[in-house]
């Protein structure tokens, strides 16, 4: 159960794995076997070559002050955003929203510990898709075998990473991980632009 709570999160021992002593960080996404370390090196050197525009320090924001009502109100989040503070992300800020329109979750983290990268390990278990959010490098991030999340990951600067999560909240009819795909961009997108505001 804690495993499939894990990997609802998206980031299961993300920053555990970062911060130990092993060659390359990690995301266990509760699965033992290994991708082939060819593909791995290979993305690895694709992301590398995509510069950022300039470096936005995620330290000291508040991830539920990301997003303004205007951009939460265009998300449909018409919850009250949930602030905390993951061990799983290295102790880094993280908030959820709730839409109680289309029943979906989004989540906000600002991981300060950890750089983009660990998502190309080899361990980490994800299909990367490459792209760019308003234009800094990023990737979308889905899991083989979990189809109600989807993840965005923007590298904003180095060794810091905005992790955006968009899952299905229990819907009588689910999401398909293309739409979550879709609103973990649209997300991505307004939370790039409430940072670049604040920095």
């Amino acid at each position: 159960m804690r495993r499939l709570l894990l990997i609802a999160l998206a980031l299961p021992a993300l920053i555990l794995a970062g911060c130990s002593a092993q060659p390359h960080p990690t995301a266990d996404h509760g699965s033992s076997s290994a991708t082939p370390t060819e593909p791995a090196t290979t993305t690895t050197t694709t992301v590398s070559q995509l510069p950022r525009p300039r470096e936005v320090k995620l330290d000291g924001l508040d991830p539920c002050t990301v997003l303004s009502e205007e951009q939460r109100a265009q998300l449909s989040l018409d919850h009250a955003p949930n602030a905390y503070v993951d061990s799983t992300f290295g102790e880094s800020k993280v908030c959820s929203f709730r839409s109680g329109i289309s029943g979906n979750v989004m989540r906000l983290a600002l991981v300060t510990v950890e750089g983009v990268g660990v998502w190309l390990s080899e361990n980490a278990q994800v299909e990367p898709e490459f792209t760019t959010i308003g234009g800094f490098p990023a990737m979308i991030i889905r899991t083989p075998g979990i189809e109600d999340v989807c993840n965005v990951e923007v590298d904003v600067a180095e060794g810091q990473f905005l992790d955006v999560m968009f899952r299905d909240g229990g819907n009588e009819e689910k999401a398909t991980q293309d739409t979550l795909c879709a609103g973990a961009q649209r997300a991505a997108e307004a939370a790039l632009s409430g940072l670049l505001e604040q920095r």
